[in-house]
C-alpha cells in the first residue's frame, strides 16, 4: 500500500489548491452581481469539487488517510484578503482580477508539480486535468476584466 510519498504529497497539494479555489469562490460569490460571472464561478466551483472528489477516490491507493485540505487560518486569510481587496472596489472587473490572480497561482503550483515531481500516470493525469481546468478558467475570467 505504501507507495512513494511523491504521490501523497502531490495529491495533498492538489487538494489544498482545489479547496482554496472553492473557498475563494464561496467567499466572493455574494459580492458578484454580474449573472454571467456568477454562472462561470458556479461552474468553476463544480470543477474544483470534481477534482477534489477524484483525489479523495484515489487517495486510499497511496495512503490510509484523507487528503489535506486548507486549514482554518488559510480560510480566514483568504476571506480577509477578499474582504480587504473588494472594500473600495467590488466591481465585476475587480472580482475577476482577484480570481485571475488566485487561479494563476494555482496554475503555477500545478505546473511545478508536473515539472518537478515524478508521479505515476494516474496522479500525473489528475494534475494535468487540474492545470488545464484552471487555464480554461483564466481564459473565461479575462472576459470580465
Amino acid at each position: 500500500m505504501a507507495k512513494d510519498n511523491n504521490e501523497v504529497n502531490v495529491l495533498d497539494e492538489l487538494n489544498k489548491g482545489a479547496c482554496m479555489g472553492m473557498d475563494a469562490i464561496h467567499f466572493i460569490l455574494d459580492k458578484v452581481e454580474d449573472e454571467a460571472l456568477k454562472q462561470e464561478l458556479n461552474n468553476q466551483y463544480d470543477k474544483y469539487q470534481e477534482i477534489s472528489n477524484k483525489i479523495c477516490d484515489i487517495y486510499p491507493e497511496y495512503k490510509n488517510d484523507t487528503p489535506h485540505e486548507t486549514n482554518t487560518m488559510n480560510k480566514v486569510m483568504t476571506w480577509y484578503g477578499i474582504e480587504m481587496k473588494t472594500l473600495m472596489d467590488d466591481s465585476t472587473s475587480k472580482i475577476a482580477e482577484l480570481l485571475l490572480q488566485g487561479t494563476n497561482m494555482g496554475i503555477i503550483e500545478g505546473r511545478k508539480l508536473l515539472n518537478h515531481k515524478e508521479t505515476d500516470s494516474k496522479v500525473h493525469e489528475l494534475v494535468q486535468e487540474y492545470v488545464e481546468m484552471q487555464e480554461k478558467a483564466v481564459e473565461k475570467l479575462k472576459h470580465f476584466l
